[in-house]
């Protein structure tokens, strides 16, 4: 939580001290990313380049904003939406039309395949690959949502979200959620004993996914 000064002074108007600063790093980094945007133009290759504005996680409690990850649940480090639901945008010019939504679930992990894609490479075939290419449905080629599973592990979080449902295990308080982000997308009812069935498919394939993890180093 750290802001120029100069910015800083240029937004008296927001009298709340946390919400000015972060005002004033957003203006930083407009500038940065207007930086970056330039450099591309002057170099001739603004129209064969890929920018992808995205984040590794929500926004964390101590930066003393109540209401950063609203209308989500949690916090960065947690594995509620407020921790994980995050900003994907994705500048192509002449490709992605301008003000197209996709309305599915991205992952981070997608943007190795797509790049691959985009420039042509011959990905390995000989081990397995995480993400898929993206393109086709970020152009609007294709619309319908890929139905696969992504999953997040942290320490003993973890979680695995299939077709809009979402099953959460910390393992430290021994305790499971199961959500339906499509009609409840902020978190707010456990509907872990009210649906067994989808509790039961998804804790396979979590349990799979937590199987296949190397021990952590640390």
């Amino acid at each position: 939580m750290q802001a120029l000064k100069s910015d800083y002074d240029k937004l008296d108007y927001i009298d709340d001290h946390a919400e000015r600063v972060q005002a004033a790093m957003v203006m930083t980094v407009d500038r940065g990313v207007g930086k970056i945007r330039q450099a591309l133009k002057d170099n001739g290759i603004a129209d064969n380049t890929i920018i992808i504005f995205t984040c590794d996680n929500g926004a964390p409690h101590y930066v003393g904003l109540p209401d950063v990850n609203k209308p989500y649940r949690g916090w960065k480090i947690t594995l509620f939406e407020g921790g994980i639901h995050v900003p994907f945008i994705v500048n192509y010019p002449d490709s992605i039309p301008a003000g197209q939504v996709y309305d599915g679930r991205v992952s981070n992990i997608d943007i190795f395949a797509t790049a691959g894609a985009l420039a042509g490479a011959t990905l390995p075939t000989d081990r397995k690959m995480d993400g898929i290419n993206m393109l086709h449905y970020l152009t609007g080629v294709k619309t319908c949502v890929p139905s696969r599973p992504l999953f997040t592990k942290n320490g003993t979080f973890s979680q695995v979200i299939k077709d809009d449902w979402k099953l959460l295990w910390d393992k430290q308080q021994k305790k499971k959620w199961l959500f339906d982000l499509k009609n409840d997308p902020t978190e707010q009812n456990n509907l872990i004993d009210q649906n067994v069935q989808k509790t039961n498919e998804l804790n396979t394939l979590l349990t799979t996914f937590l199987a296949e993890q190397a021990k952590p180093l640390w």
